[in-house]
């Protein structure tokens, strides 16, 4: 398997583009999940609406590339989704790097490459289990 199909210029793209989810000191609601594979260490903080669904999202990552482009998918499409969507979409996502279907969360195609890397399947799935975390955060 050759690492230049894996980190092409859209997944590099990607992961410089998570600079425009700061973590913020309004984002009350913190989870963090660290990959134990690769160490890939990804924070996530939210604001909750009056509904418990994302309004608003910020994102450290101390990750490798594809745990960073992972990172920045989710921040791109997690306005608006509850606990449960972010739990089914979680789901969803282990059971694509495990050979089922391409889940639907868009923007996951950039980084289809890397399930043929068993070592990088822990970071991709890192935003979204922080994101769990906060959600449990809120008390």
């Amino acid at each position: 398997m050759s690492s230049a199909r894996l980190y092409n210029a859209e997944l590099l793209g990607l992961a410089t583009s998570l600079a425009a989810y700061p973590l913020d000191e309004s984002q009350l609601q913190r989870g963090t999940a660290r990959s134990p594979t690769c160490g890939s260490v990804v924070e996530v903080g939210l604001s909750l609406d009056q509904r418990d669904a994302i309004s608003g999202l910020g994102v450290k990552a101390q990750a490798c590339a594809v745990g960073q482009a992972a990172a920045a998918i989710f921040a791109a499409q997690a306005e608006g989704k509850s606990e449960p969507e972010v739990d089914v979409s979680l789901g969803a996502i282990k059971a694509w790097l495990a050979g089922g279907p391409l889940p639907g969360w868009p923007g996951l195609s950039a980084i289809a490459a890397a399930r043929e890397y068993p070592a990088r399947h822990g970071a991709i799935l890192l935003p979204w289990r922080a994101a769990l975390v906060a959600f449990v955060a809120r008390g």
